[in-house]
């Protein structure tokens, strides 16, 4: 595996794969070099080009960074804590971090982030790029549009559709649909900015 990204969040990534037996062949991050949990992180010189993972948890600067990697086959890391279905579809580059529950039927699409302890459950779609952060809980039917990150422990009721690259706040209770672009915060959910 390697891994282009050598911050806090490729830290969790690296426990994941260390965890999952597969071997780090590369680390790559372009403040290179310098090393991270004793692994070498060098600059990427373009010669590598399968089992790649992004490992940057902000998804303008991950979505940017895999646009950048052009002919890349990525991989993807479920950490073994976590309880995936046998019905859910996981796009590549995406990453299950520990304690992660995402129930049956669910979509999980290229590239994503399904952090610490957060559920999904049935039914639920995440288009590329999406960051569902800490203990956050999306109840069924639960549709996120690309690029959206949503905050540590925030609650999605059922049926909800949330836009794309919207920002939903630590703690917030969404029980409206969420146009694309937004910040809401609180409970009940209210944008504050457009």
């Amino acid at each position: 595996m390697k891994l282009y990204g050598a911050s806090g969040h490729g830290k969790v990534i690296i426990r994941i794969l260390e965890d999952l037996g597969l071997p780090i062949r590369k680390i790559y991050d372009d403040r290179a070099p310098f090393k991270i949990l004793n692994y070498d992180v060098l600059k990427y010189d373009g010669h590598e080009n399968e089992n790649f993972i992004v490992s940057i948890g902000n998804n303008k600067t991950r979505k940017k960074m895999v646009e950048k990697l052009k002919n890349i086959l990525f991989a993807k890391a479920i950490h073994p804590s976590a309880l995936v279905d046998k019905t859910v579809k996981i796009g590549e580059g995406t990453v299950i971090m520990p304690g992660a529950i995402v129930n049956v039927d669910s979509q999980i699409g290229k590239h994503c982030i399904v952090n610490t302890a957060a559920t999904i459950d049935h039914e639920c779609q995440l288009e590329d790029f999406v960051h569902i952060s800490p203990n956050a809980t999306l109840c069924g039917n639960v549709n996120v549009g690309e690029g959206t990150h949503i905050g540590a422990g925030a609650v999605i009721i059922p049926g909800i559709k949330i836009g794309k690259w919207a920002t939903i706040g630590a703690g917030a209770v969404i029980i409206r649909d969420v146009p694309d672009g937004v910040t809401v915060v609180g409970n009940p959910g209210r944008i504050i900015k457009k």
